[in-house]
């Protein structure tokens, strides 16, 4: 854990000190471009900025454009993909889970509860990741869980990617157009609209929509 960023990380040896060191230079870099450009924590729409920018930073930035939400929308699963693709230098396979947004790489498949609250589909459904697809992005948002910053009521929106980054800031655009249950097939096909997102999983109350290059398993 430092400051707001704390991760679960699951790998075949103990990397917490490694860890610790990357969570460290990651929001370095983040916070020093927010002290130079304040505008990047608080917009809710995607921002472009003229000077140079670390590759992270430029991830949140890419992301966000994709989505059409703000930078900061993304910056935790940017965080767990830039942790986690550096953690392979250490290790075979790795998660890393920093609130609901997970990177992820293993060398065996893998089912990947979906928590969604109060939902009775809440743990009762798992994603089936297909290793051979990895390293990839499994990010959560909702409007009922959680720190999320959502305007709308889903418990779970559940975004598969390549890009964590993209995963995260698309979960957060998805979930911000699912107010009832009549609104999980709209928000799938806008989803499907997002270059780079291949997998989507909507849970509101009772009820689930999916889409794209997911399996689901009863847990």
């Amino acid at each position: 854990m430092v400051k707001e960023t704390d991760l679960q990380i699951h790998s075949q040896s103990d990397l917490t000190d490694i860890a610790l060191e990357l969570v460290a230079q990651y929001r370095g870099f983040i916070e020093g471009f927010i002290r130079r450009n304040p505008l990047f924590l608080d917009a809710l729409v995607p921002v472009a900025f003229d000077e140079p920018v670390p590759a992270i930073v430029r991830d949140m930035i890419m992301a966000s454009s994709k989505a059409g939400v703000g930078p900061m929308a993304a910056v935790a699963g940017a965080i767990a993909a830039n942790v986690g693709h550096d953690l392979l230098s250490h290790t075979p396979q790795v998660i890393v889970e920093n609130g609901g947004d997970v990177f992820v790489k293993t060398l065996s498949p893998l089912v990947m509860g979906i928590h969604a609250g109060s939902s009775p589909l809440s743990l009762r459904v798992g994603l089936k990741l297909d290793h051979e697809k990895m390293p990839l992005g499994i990010c959560t948002s909702s409007g009922t869980v959680g720190h999320s910053r959502s305007t709308g009521n889903s418990d779970a929106v559940c975004i598969v990617s390549p890009n964590c980054a993209l995963a995260d800031a698309a979960a957060t655009a998805i979930g911000n157009c699912v107010h009832s249950a009549a609104d999980i097939s709209q928000a799938i096909e806008y989803g499907r609209t997002i270059d780079g997102v291949t997998g989507i999983v909507i849970i509101i109350d009772d009820r689930i929509g999916c889409w794209g290059d997911v399996a689901l398993e009863a847990l």
